[in-house]
């Protein structure tokens, strides 16, 4: 087993015993820290996804600014469904990233085949072998995929927003989106398998447009795949599930065999850790990051108090918005690395 100068999150992960709780942000590495828009103004965001060094150097670049207990590698979940044989293009200032010819019909599926990771997603396993020796022990590192559903929205729709096609296909031809949503789960495996190989240390996996489903349809197109893959890495390392907006299936997706569910801002934590077992991860509102440092110390501080003690990692309910103010999340890291029960 790998040693760690900090290993505090592999702990409460593992349910051994802690001093305090530890703390890392979704999109930490990102665009409201000057040092990562210094680069961003140099390359694109994919060449940055695509290039070992700066994936790596973006990577590590929150744990020497704002002292988390944990890296996240950088990339981005889209890269799935490039790798299965999609067009991604991320423009700025576009409103996102966009796959091109979305997959509709039956012959659109026939398009896109079972991503090779060692082939086509080489270069995430590049970056993250970089980063594990850059990081030397420091923090444990985060490996992540977006969670089939999540994925299939983005290759039917082309885009984000509602997901008005890609849920008319759950209902219109449920083999269909089943056919899909197999060769995104093998993709998706096989993806995760190789980040273990190439060093991570944890795997989340995001499940951000949970909450468009019904729950009949969360059960039926996303919660058994999210299972299978669970089960498929479990022996690899820890896995935390991200279902976001599906507060009301909390314990039934507790279920799924994860070492930790992260929850978003919706639902309070001591309700969260009620209903899940195992490791609750959350959950601040991103958008307290933009008050005042009393409003988000106070925030931070309800939910530090409230959160199951022992098997709590302090979070966001979702990413580091863009424009956040630096002094702010280093604050709020601080007040959370400070605390004691």
């Amino acid at each position: 087993m790998k040693k760690f100068e900090n290993d505090l999150i592999l702990r409460v992960l593992r349910g051994s015993e802690s001093e305090r709780t530890p703390v890392w942000l979704m999109r930490q590495a990102g665009r409201y820290l000057p040092e990562y828009r210094a680069i961003r103004a140099k390359y694109d965001f994919l060449t940055m996804c695509k290039t070992p060094e700066l994936a790596s150097e973006v990577t590590i670049q929150p744990v020497d600014i704002i002292g988390v207990d944990a890296a996240i590698i950088f990339s981005d979940i889209l890269v799935v469904p490039e790798a299965m044989g999609m067009k991604l293009l991320v423009e700025e200032g576009r409103g996102g990233p966009r796959l091109l010819d979305p997959l509709r019909t039956s012959s659109d599926i026939g398009r896109v085949h079972v991503a090779q990771a060692d082939d086509d997603l080489s270069y995430v396993g590049q970056a993250i072998k970089l980063t594990v020796k850059r990081l030397n022990g420091r923090v444990p590192l985060i490996g992540f995929s977006g969670a089939p559903w999540t994925l299939m929205a983005y290759m039917v729709e082309g885009r984000g927003g509602d997901f008005a096609r890609a849920r008319a296909l759950l209902y219109e031809e449920p083999g269909l989106a089943h056919r899909l949503l197999r060769m995104i789960t093998d993709s998706v495996i096989g993806y995760l398998k190789m980040q273990c190989s190439a060093g991570v240390d944890i795997i989340q996996i995001f499940d951000t447009w949970a909450g468009v489903l019904s729950e009949e349809q969360y059960e039926e197109f996303s919660f058994v795949y999210i299972k299978e893959i669970v089960d498929n890495l479990k022996a690899y390392a820890p896995v935390i599930v991200f279902p976001k907006g599906m507060n009301r299936l909390l314990r039934e997706i507790s279920h799924c065999g994860a070492d930790a569910v992260s929850v978003d801002w919706t639902v309070p934590i001591d309700v969260a850790g009620f209903e899940i077992p195992q490791v609750v991860q959350g959950n601040l509102d991103p958008a307290v990051l933009f008050a005042s440092k009393d409003a988000i110390l106070q925030h931070a501080n309800r939910i530090l108090s409230a959160a199951p003690r022992g098997r709590h990692i302090f979070n966001l309910g979702h990413g580091v918005m863009p424009g956040t103010p630096v002094e702010n999340v280093k604050a709020l890291i601080e007040f959370v690395r400070d605390f004691h029960h």
